[in-house]
């Protein structure tokens, strides 16, 4: 037996030949394949009782154990299947461990979706006597396959991902391999079995040997339906930028009221936090910060009731300000080696530090595209600099909340002043400060030289967001 692996799983789902696989494992001297062991409806097989003296209610009191029992199993290397639905305690136990052996099985999902329906339609799930086979065919549905095909590639992405970044290696194999005698037995060699096998399990018969167009009664519209499906993702917008945590240090809570300010760098934090601040009459001093998630936890357990929000700021009115207070300014807060940069490999039309004199409207506009190519260049990982949280995506930002909680509000900047005193409503605040208005950013305002081309550009360096978030031009935002 391999010294290689203790246990084994077989990552598959419904109607991808699992059961032919694991009769076929099962036939390896010193290989035994122990059914769905983490199905949450059953354990091992729908008739069983228990998984080596396991019970389903002692599993789902405690899953680990019934994984060291696996492990454990005296008689040569034990395994099991394991769906994208089967009981999610285990999964990262089983990822995070190089001595499971991760076998990786897969189907084109329309056929796998298709012998689903069949299955469904007649009840006959497996098929050992083909005198007793039960004939059916298949409605499609386009949205019931492509939530089926969302479901199998995500569970499909994270195995992925996570073989990757701890360095482990997966045996895949595809249904049709499984006729494949010289590959089962090369899975067998691989997991250590004693001996080739000699032949392939006869028992299990396939069920729909058909072509699709034969068990569709609908094919015409399946064909249509999954002509519009984009397979290669080609209408995909890359993304290279790094993921971010969820900088809960910069969390802002109300002095008294239960509210959390979650920012995003680069947007409206002065106003957002005098407003705050003003609901309980304080200072922006007097806010709770520099949260860790410990003190957050214990934030939101003593303020039941508590809501929480950010705030999106229109990609133009952000870049403009990321540009005039990190690059154009020489103050607390620059960016001097980065505007070193940009004069030096983008060309800025800018002195190395300060604001030169008889600085107008046309110098500032070409410093802010180069700005902006800068801005493009660097979140798509193309520069050696940093991506610096006051210009990567909003979108970004907000995945990177997801990890201690998203916000309950997502509001944007020009709906602020309708928006707040909703927001402080809900949490007893009923005659709310208003919110002082925004201080245009200088010496040259995005007025000054706001035009299609930078609007262009923008769209250009931030289409997630423009998508994601419904941006209009920055023209009509701004009217």
């Amino acid at each position: 037996m391999s010294n290689n692996f203790d246990y084994f799983v077989v990552f598959a789902e419904m109607r991808t030949g699992s059961n032919f696989l694991e009769a076929n494992l099962n036939a390896m001297d010193g290989i035994t394949c122990l059914g769905e062991a983490f199905n949450p409806h059953f354990i091992g097989y729908p008739n069983s009782q228990d998984i080596l003296g396991v019970t389903q209610k002692q599993r789902e009191a405690d899953p680990e154990r019934l994984l060291n029992t696996v492990r454990d199993h005296p008689d040569g290397l034990a395994g099991f299947r394991y769906f994208h639905d089967h009981d999610p305690r285990v999964l990262q136990t089983m990822l995070d461990d190089p001595r499971c052996a991760k076998i990786i099985l897969t189907r084109n999902p329309a056929e796998s979706y298709v012998s689903w329906k069949i299955a469904q339609s007649t009840g006959q799930w497996k098929l050992t006597n083909m005198k007793r086979r039960k004939a059916g065919s298949a409605e499609f549905s386009a949205q019931e396959f492509e939530a089926h095909l969302t479901a199998l590639q995500a569970f499909q992405v994270r195995l992925l991902n996570a073989l990757q970044t701890l360095g482990q290696t997966a045996f895949y194999i595809d249904y049709e391999d499984l006729q494949n005698l010289e590959v089962l037995n090369g899975l067998g060699q691989w997991l250590g079995a004693e001996a080739p096998l000699e032949a392939l399990d006869s028992k299990l018969k396939k069920q729909n040997p058909q072509p699709l167009s034969a068990k569709v009664q609908n094919f015409d519209q399946m064909e249509r339906s999954l002509a519009g499906l984009d397979r290669f993702n080609l209408t995909r917008t890359p993304n290279f930028e790094p993921r971010r945590g969820a900088a809960v240090p910069g969390y802002m809570a109300g002095a008294r009221a239960p509210l959390l300010y979650m920012p995003v760098p680069g947007g409206a934090e002065p106003q957002v936090a005098a407003w705050l601040a003003a609901l309980d009459g304080a200072d922006p001093e007097a806010l709770q910060s520099e949260f860790t998630q410990k003190t957050l936890r214990r934030w939101r357990s003593d303020n039941p009731g508590h809501r929480s929000f950010t705030v999106l700021r229109h990609p133009a009115t952000r870049a403009h300000h990321a540009f005039c207070k990190r690059i154009l300014n020489s103050g607390p807060g620059s960016f001097p080696k980065i505007r070193k940069t940009l004069c030096q490999l983008y060309q800025m039309p800018l002195p190395k530090s300060g604001i030169p004199e008889g600085y107008d409207a046309a110098q500032h506009r070409a410093a802010f595209l180069v700005f902006l190519d800068f801005v493009q260049d660097n979140i798509q990982g193309q520069t050696s600099q940093r991506i610096d949280p006051n210009w990567v995506s909003q979108s970004e930002i907000l995945k990177g909340f997801a990890s201690v909680g998203q916000p309950d509000f997502v509001l944007r900047e020009w709906d602020l002043p309708q928006m707040l005193p909703i927001l402080a409503g809900q949490v007893g605040y009923l005659d709310p400060p208003a919110m002082l208005p925004p201080v245009a950013d200088g010496p040259i305002t995005l007025e000054q030289i706001y035009d299609a081309e930078i609007e262009a550009k923008l769209r250009a360096v931030y289409s997630r967001d423009y998508l994601k978030f419904g941006f209009a031009p920055w023209a009509d935002q701004a009217a």
